[in-house]
């Protein structure tokens, strides 16, 4: 399995940045880790290997970029108006950096995002705002809302990156063009949020009708 390490300066995030990208070929899938997770968690925990075949059959090539969580949602020691502006600059980083860069490598000239838990935000999150760039989202006990992560704090910045707040208002044709996958289960501390996002996304399927 052709496995790829990256790494270099981040003009959006000022900083050094890294990712692994496994696969030689195939559908572009940018798979974001958990919860203040490195590039390499996903490998780490067994994620890529449970894909191998996929992988070795050149039908998907998988991206898997760094976090900056200790530096924007976790980070209690800065305001949360820097919290929220570092995760916009990481934002804008996978879009241009990333997205931009690997989208053309599939037929449809978009990518899919997948992530698990707080992965699961970032997967989702990119999704819905940038819908002209995925063709599917796969959220695995993700969660669509961040305001808990802010201390009460609220600007548009954090309106626009609070997918439960902005998509019911939000209206890009792409987002019909979307294959959207929400994982859940009965036991999973996201199931509620998982419900509601799911209400949403019908109750916009229903207007538009």
């Amino acid at each position: 399995m052709n496995e790829r390490y990256f790494k270099w300066y981040s003009p959006n995030l000022n900083r050094e940045t890294e990712m692994l990208v496994f696969g030689h070929a195939g559908y572009p899938v940018v798979l974001f880790p958990t919860s203040m997770g490195s590039f390499y968690e996903n490998k780490d925990m067994g994620l890529i290997e449970s894909v191998r075949w996929y992988l070795e059959q050149g039908l998907i090539q998988i991206y898997c970029p760094d976090s900056i969580d200790k530096d924007s949602f976790y980070n209690k020691h800065i305001h949360p108006y820097h919290r929220i502006e570092n995760h916009d600059w990481y934002d804008k980083m996978v879009c241009h950096e990333i997205v931009e860069k690997i989208k053309h490598n599939s037929p449809s000239g978009k990518v899919i995002m997948a992530g698990c838990s707080f992965g699961g935000y970032h997967a989702a999150n990119f999704a819905f705002r940038h819908p002209g760039y995925v063709s599917h989202l796969f959220s695995m006990s993700g969660i669509f809302n961040i305001k808990s992560y802010l201390d009460g704090f609220h600007n548009d910045t954090v309106f626009y990156h609070t997918p439960d707040n902005f998509l019911p208002g939000f209206n890009d044709y792409e987002l019909w063009n979307m294959d959207i996958v929400l994982g859940t289960s009965n036991w999973d501390i996201c199931f509620d949020a998982n419900l509601k996002m799911s209400k949403v996304l019908s109750q916009k399927i229903w207007d538009t009708g």
